[in-house]
């Protein structure tokens, strides 16, 4: 059985150190998969954006696992920290997630990892989940992408939503990181550093982590470089 030890949080946690100034907390910039705040979005009518999630809980169709290294298959390893059972740890330097169990033990999972992945780092806890989520592409993406701007006043959940069929978001002293745990369309992304978005998940991977946390879980984001 793989082994995941609490050094390896503590490099984690070493190398956010060495990213942020002394007493400044290292805050994502809305960037071009999630925008900022969706209600203070330029340019938009918050009357015609989809729901925030979608009404209808669309089924999962699994993914191709031959195609993804089994390195990055969900499965359940060996843990040596002394974080409570229910934590979450994201790593994504090694592009792997990790739920923390009893006895030892920590259920991984690989993810994908976006630019923004790499941009924060630290302490959060989940505050928000939603099924199937919208997507409100940012201003910017509108003016330079053509599928984004179709989409400019928000994409519905749904199987073609970048945002897979899950999202988990994560806030920190009350403040929204901007920072996501969400599924994907692109499968073959899994385990792979790419150009947007934060931690991506294979689509049955986020629904079963959805299942198995709830608000308020503790999750810890190690730093990583891009």
């Amino acid at each position: 059985m793989n082994t995941f030890s609490r050094r390896s949080i503590l490099t984690g946690l070493l190398a956010f150190s060495a990213m942020a100034a002394p007493g400044v907390r290292a805050w994502a910039q809305p960037h071009p998969l999630y925008g900022g705040n969706e209600g203070e979005l330029m340019g938009r009518d918050p009357a015609l954006f989809p729901p925030p999630e979608s009404p209808i809980d669309f089924p999962i169709e699994p993914a191709d696992l031959d195609a993804i290294p089994e390195k990055y298959h969900r499965q359940i390893v060996g843990y040596e920290g002394f974080e409570e059972p229910g934590t979450i740890i994201v790593d994504p330097a090694q592009r792997f997630l990790h739920l923390v169990l009893e006895n030892g033990s920590a259920l991984r999972y690989g993810v994908g990892v976006g630019r923004q992945g790499f941009a924060w780092s630290g302490d959060a806890t989940i505050q928000m989940k939603r099924r199937w989520p919208r997507w409100i592409p940012p201003e910017e993406m509108t003016f330079r992408d053509a599928k984004a701007a179709a989409w400019s006043n928000g994409m519905p959940g749904g199987p073609e939503n970048p945002l897979g069929a899950r999202a988990l978001y994560l806030f920190s002293n009350g403040e929204d990181t901007l920072y996501r745990i969400h599924g994907t369309n692109e499968p073959a992304s899994i385990g792979k550093a790419m150009s947007s978005g934060c931690i991506r998940m294979l689509n049955e991977d986020v629904a079963d982590l959805f299942e198995r946390v709830p608000k308020g879980t503790k999750v810890i984001v190690l730093g990583a470089e891009i």
